[in-house]
């Protein structure tokens, strides 16, 4: 049997490819965002991941360490490690900031201040070695950019970058460099020079710092003021046979203090952090796929229109209406095969030039081709009902 949309379409084949190819690159961007919004979810997963803990102890009241401010002293980690289930507690600083390299290019990266062997370390290396000296030596992400042995700048000194890591990233996709937790402590909550002069000129000014006849009261204030014993939250990870809601309890109950399991800081990461993000590019997808409906139906009726009188012959010799509905239909379809070919093509080939990570999953590349489809045969509808209101007259007319 002849096919008609087959004969069509290698009559006019250029046109039909180049129509094909332009819609594929719509849907190309289309496959892109929905990946864009995957990469976000598996970093907010792969932060959770690279953790390596069971529960956040932040403070009360808070959502911290990632969605909102948290503050704690660092001793608190004491008497966390002593609560029934807890294997190992510690404490860890998250902070980000404009990291300098050697050659005085900045890399935006979270900061991250942790103990050496606990919780919060990378958990492998790409290449070099673990943090082992308490000062001066950092773990970067090769997303910084940053090289073995290179010299970079956070805050006023100078770390040496000892290891390599690689998809240790923020919430927001920025990448990490790990120092140690005593340089995080004082990087973070750091004052310049001139904000430190100021601030002892203030104490010494104020008669409860500066008692006469009480010495040392006033260096002991000034020095509490330039030192830091703060940090952001503690990991903890559990024993064998404990549960994470059975160990949260009672530090929730007796150390007055907030904690999270691995469910609530995935709800936190991806249900709070991203649904604003998720929705403008949920508005994204709906705005590409009625300019894709409307790509698909404006070329399919000109299409058609071009061939009215051929349309009315085929009517003249008797061609059944579904015939000729079926031919339009059969190119509509063809050319959402060949734009979604293209698009994936293209989606995949500009994805890993993203700054941020782009994700494209197959199933999600499966309910793009169905959706594709749906929309193009939606869209032909109207060429068809165009098509099946010529009159055979104008055959010859």
């Amino acid at each position: 049997m002849i096919s008609l949309a087959g004969r069509d379409i290698a009559h006019s084949w250029s046109k039909f490819v180049f129509t094909g190819m332009g819609l594929g690159l719509l849907i190309g961007v289309t496959l892109t965002m929905a990946g864009v919004y995957r990469g976000m979810v598996d970093d907010a997963h792969a932060l959770l991941n690279n953790s390596r803990a069971d529960l956040w102890v932040v403070q009360k009241d808070t959502q911290g360490p990632y969605a909102e401010a948290s503050s704690l002293k660092d001793d608190i980690v004491r008497s966390v490690r002593g609560m029934p289930g807890v294997a190992q507690a510690s404490n860890v600083t998250y902070f980000t900031m404009q990291v300098q390299g050697h050659d005085g290019a900045d890399s935006r990266a979270m900061v991250v201040g942790m103990e050496p062997g606990q919780p919060g370390e990378p958990g492998y290396l790409l290449a070099g070695r673990q943090i082992t000296r308490g000062h001066y030596e950092a773990i970067a992400d090769i997303k910084t950019g940053f090289e073995m042995g290179e010299r970079i700048r956070i805050r006023r000194h100078d770390y040496t970058v000892v290891g390599l890591t690689q998809r240790m990233v923020s919430s927001g996709g920025d990448p990490m460099v790990f120092i140690a937790l005593k340089d995080a402590q004082e990087a973070q909550f750091l004052k310049d020079n001139d904000a430190i002069v100021n601030d002892r000129t203030r104490t010494a000014a104020n008669p409860a710092f500066n008692r006469p006849g009480v010495p040392g009261l006033l260096d002991a204030v000034q020095s509490l003021q330039t030192s830091s014993h703060n940090v952001n939250a503690v990991l903890v990870q559990l024993a064998p046979g404990f549960d994470a809601a059975q160990v949260a309890q009672p530090i929730r109950r007796w150390k007055h203090l907030q904690v999270f399991t691995r469910a609530d800081m995935e709800e936190i990461l991806v249900a709070k952090l991203i649904a604003t993000a998720a929705k403008q590019i949920f508005m994204f997808l709906v705005i590409l796929a009625v300019v894709s409906a409307a790509i698909v139906a404006f070329i399919i009726y000109t299409m058609t229109l071009g061939k009215i009188r051929e349309i009315a012959v085929l009517k003249l010799i008797g061609t059944r209406n579904i015939t000729i509905a079926s031919m339009i239909l059969q190119q509509a379809l063809g050319l959402g095969l060949i734009g979604f070919f293209v698009g994936k093509v293209a989606a995949t080939l500009w994805a890993p030039v993203f700054p941020k990570f782009v994700l494209l999953l197959t199933q999600d590349a499966i309910t793009g081709l169905i959706v594709t489809l749906v929309i193009c045969a939606l869209a032909s509808t109207l060429a068809i009902r165009a098509a099946l209101k010529v009159d055979p007259a104008e055959a010859i007319g």
